[in-house]
């Protein structure tokens, strides 16, 4: 059943907590997943959530510590000796989540942590996936697999599933692979089902494998899952010895976090940053773009700047400016943000570029014609002056054809040389089409009211 937290639950359990009524917060709490017990810790105080973990089994202690988002499980963690964390944690998580855990520690934490843990096998496993960079598939995988070797027949495989399977939460393949551990191919548990007790595994097992390498990106991995629909993906070290497996549970992290760095690079923040992040850390994170900003508000200064005359002349087309700049900057932010996605998600070949950027423009005619008859007919009816009434339809619609190909050119440009497109949008666009809407404004303006004058 979905949980939701409530006032009325985090009083109670906030009242228990002060009171030490273990009871009532046992029984607050013994039903939660938890997922819905790291919401609550959130709302908590360190030494509430301490109290309210102490009351918790130790495999469900290590499940909300993998759940916690990562600001508050380093200041809960700070609270616990390398000990507590070794033998309450560690000994109980998957060895990619004690991986990331232990990976947030101080080093000098790391290696106290590390002695602590009881499996030796575990905290070696552990070693390893640190060795990697977190943004590849060697840190996202987990080394808990059921793995068989292709010589086994299908009894000798059975009973050795059922000793590995004490050390895996969920099974969703069986890997093959031969006597060097390289990886030869996976095994449906139907197969092994129906075949008789001395078939061999390499006469049942599938050959066709998609698998991804230990340095292959975290965002190349969610892009493969997702295109294969799969749940689990095995990874192999650079001659094809199987290391481990990554889960769908680990992509969905990383999507989630692909998205928040691009929504935040998107709106002009330059870094990764949180909530709980410090004043300095938010500021830095902002002011490049911010800078950027000011830079083409000064720019925007000067072209009206070197148009005053025109502005004295035709104190009319002031009025529209806003318009101007507000619709050229809108369209070329929506026409990045589709590229970008593209980008992002892979479904821009070489062909469908093609096809999206004729598409783009075929919506930029359509957009710009619309709103600039709407415009014209606006101008029309409420003014005197033709000059100004064509100048603004005229503008609006070369603006935004501009802005629609500025917008689809940028992203692609610095996809192109190896810079995240998601740069492109936010105040990127938007200065740069600010500053040359106002110049084809003006400029567009100057024609038509030499014509008319």
């Amino acid at each position: 059943m979905h949980f939701e937290l409530t006032r009325d639950f985090l009083d109670k359990l906030k009242e228990s907590i002060a009171s030490q009524d273990d009871k009532i917060v046992r029984e607050l709490i013994k039903e939660l997943h938890p997922a819905d017990i790291a919401e609550v810790f959130d709302e908590l105080t360190i030494d509430e959530a301490h109290y309210v973990y102490s009351k918790l089994g130790k495999e469900d202690a290590a499940d909300v510590i993998v759940e916690l988002e990562e600001d508050v499980r380093e200041q809960f963690l700070e609270h616990l000796s390398s000990k507590e964390i070794a033998s309450v944690f560690i000994d109980n998580m998957d060895s990619d989540d004690a991986a990331d855990v232990i990976g947030e520690l101080p080093e000098e934490k790391q290696e106290e942590v590390l002695s602590h843990v009881s499996d030796v096998e575990q905290a070696g496993d552990i070693v390893d996936l640190l060795s990697y960079d977190e943004d590849t598939a060697g840190g996202l995988m987990a080394t808990e697999l059921i793995s068989v070797n292709e010589n086994w027949t299908v009894s000798k495989c059975m009973e050795e599933i059922r000793k590995q399977a004490e050390d895996v939460d969920d099974i969703f393949f069986v890997y093959v692979v031969d006597d060097s551990e390289m990886l030869k191919g996976t095994l449906p548990l139907k197969k092994l089902l129906i075949a008789s007790s001395d078939t061999h595994i390499k006469d049942i097992c599938d050959t066709d494998i998609i698998m991804v390498k230990t340095d292959t990106k975290s965002e190349e991995v969610a892009n493969i899952m997702d295109k294969y629909d799969l749940v689990a993906l095995p990874v192999v070290d650079s001659i094809g010895r199987l290391k481990g497996r990554i889960t769908i549970d680990d992509v969905v992290d990383v999507i989630k976090e692909e998205a928040e760095k691009d929504y935040q690079m998107i709106s002009g923040i330059s870094s990764d940053v949180e909530a709980s992040d410090n004043v300095f850390q938010l500021t830095r994170a902002r002011v490049p773009w911010l800078l950027i900003g000011l830079f083409g508000g000064t720019l925007s200064a000067r072209v009206l700047g070197n148009f005053g005359d025109e502005i004295s002349l035709y104190p009319a087309m002031a009025f529209f400016i806003p318009m101007i700049t507000a619709t050229g900057g809108n369209v070329g932010i929506q026409s990045s943000s589709i590229i970008v996605q593209g980008l992002a998600n892979k479904t821009l070949g070489l062909e469908t570029t093609m096809k999206k950027l004729l598409k783009e423009l075929s919506v930029a005619i359509v957009t710009g014609l619309f709103l600039g008859l709407l415009a014209f007919i606006y101008n029309f009816l409420t003014s005197d002056s033709y000059a100004l009434t064509f100048s603004v339809s005229t503008a609006l619609f070369s603006v935004i054809i501009f802005s629609s190909l500025f917008g689809t050119f940028v992203p692609l440009a610095l996809n192109k040389i190896k810079i995240d497109p998601a740069l492109a949008t936010g105040p990127f666009i938007t200065t740069t089409n600010d500053v040359t809407g106002l110049f084809i404004y003006f400029w567009i303006g100057q024609i038509f009211f030499s014509y008319f004058s």
